[in-house]
């Protein structure tokens, strides 16, 4: 969508693009709805392999993702009001038990491995924040993105 007046363009990023996007950041929101009421909390993450992993605590997020794990996730960049990149991504949650069966533990193994490339601590003794003991991920069954860019 260009405007005839104006210097700034907004533009679908590419696949590609909105990946990187989401790789190189590691917070961002986790929407999701109960009910007639739809929840916006904001999350720490990391990205990879069509995985957004990351940790919660026991609480209200966690009893309803339980039950409806469909969500949307999104990340920006924000250089200056005409200046930002925003991805969002559709997914779903599930939560990995390490003391599951062995496709669990597997992937409790993978997300805690990617979690502690952002945050070595997590799930040790030194953890800064170990009520959050439940590990995530969303997968991401698709993702888009756009971004706004001054034009010369």
């Amino acid at each position: 969508m260009t405007n005839p007046h104006s210097n700034v363009s907004i533009l679908t990023l590419e696949k590609q693009d909105s990946l990187a996007v989401l790789a190189r950041n590691h917070f961002g929101r986790i929407a999701y709805s109960f009910r007639d009421r739809v929840n916006i909390e904001p999350i720490s993450y990391v990205f990879e392999n069509d995985w957004i992993f990351g940790r919660t605590s026991l609480g209200s997020k966690w009893l309803t993702l339980q039950h409806h794990p469909w969500v949307a996730f999104e990340v920006e960049e924000v250089v200056s009001e005409h200046e930002w990149k925003t991805v969002v991504v559709h997914g779903t949650v599930s939560f990995f038990d390490q003391d599951g069966a062995t496709p669990q533990r597997q992937l409790f193994e993978t997300a805690l491995a990617s979690i502690r490339k952002h945050s070595p601590w997590a799930l040790t003794e030194h953890d800064r924040t170990p009520e959050r003991d439940r590990v995530f991920g969303i997968y991401v069954h698709d993702i888009s993105g756009r971004e706004c860019a001054a034009r010369d």
